[in-house]
């Protein structure tokens, strides 16, 4: 028997998946909540097989409470059910820890489906969402930045650095007053271990800055 806790802020939703757990042999629905912080509530309290999570809720986002019961409950598997597919969504869901993403307009034998598959620690998406995530892990992985050590504002000051640009010249390209470049030069230096100026253009130029 696969035990299920309910999380959606609508109750004709509820009550659909209430009806739902009702006729499918092997799923007993364990609780319902209406919002964020009654689904952790109810999870650590009932540690259900699975939780079906809304995302969109009051009081506590689905997203952070996801977040919560899989670092307090790590065997609960979540299946995320929302109207929302953009893939801002879907990935900080993953991020979260939920196992399954599908849409609300998904047919009943494939939620039903779902929680079995998440039950037994399977990862499982809708057709629409296995696509972006498919079209996402596909993309050529960007290259990395030099100098990760550095901040955004040091890199760029360093790239103005290997073009041969004075702090002077630095300052008026970014609008920054003469101290405060000098600061952004010295930590530069300091963090790339070099002594002077010069060593800092040999760097820079050997990692492909200041080329433009």
């Amino acid at each position: 028997m696969i035990r299920v806790v309910v999380a959606d802020d609508h109750p004709l939703f509820r009550d659909g998946l209430r009806t739902l757990t009702s006729l499918e042999e092997g799923l007993e629905l364990v609780g319902e909540a209406a919002n964020g912080a009654d689904a952790v509530a109810l999870a650590l309290e009932l540690d259900p097989d699975v939780v079906v999570m809304d995302l969109h809720m009051p009081d506590l986002n689905g997203i952070e409470a996801t977040r919560r019961i899989v670092e307090a409950r790590p065997g609960v598997g979540i299946l995320v059910l929302t109207m929302f597919e953009d893939d801002d969504s879907v990935f900080a869901a993953m991020r979260a820890g939920a196992r399954g993403y599908l849409l609300k307009g998904a047919r009943h034998d494939d939620v039903v489906r779902a929680i079995q598959s998440v039950a037994r620690g399977d990862a499982i998406f809708g057709p629409s969402i296995a696509a972006r995530v498919i079209d996402f892990f596909s993309r050529p992985a960007a290259p990395p930045q030099p100098f990760p050590e550095l901040t955004a504002r040091e890199r760029e000051i360093l790239e103005l650095i290997a073009q041969g640009r004075s702090n002077t010249e630095i300052a008026g390209h970014f609008v920054l007053s003469p101290k405060t470049v000098r600061n952004n030069v010295s930590s530069i230096f300091t963090k790339l271990r070099v002594a002077d100026r010069a060593q800092a253009i040999v760097r820079a130029r050997e990692a492909g800055l200041g080329r433009a």
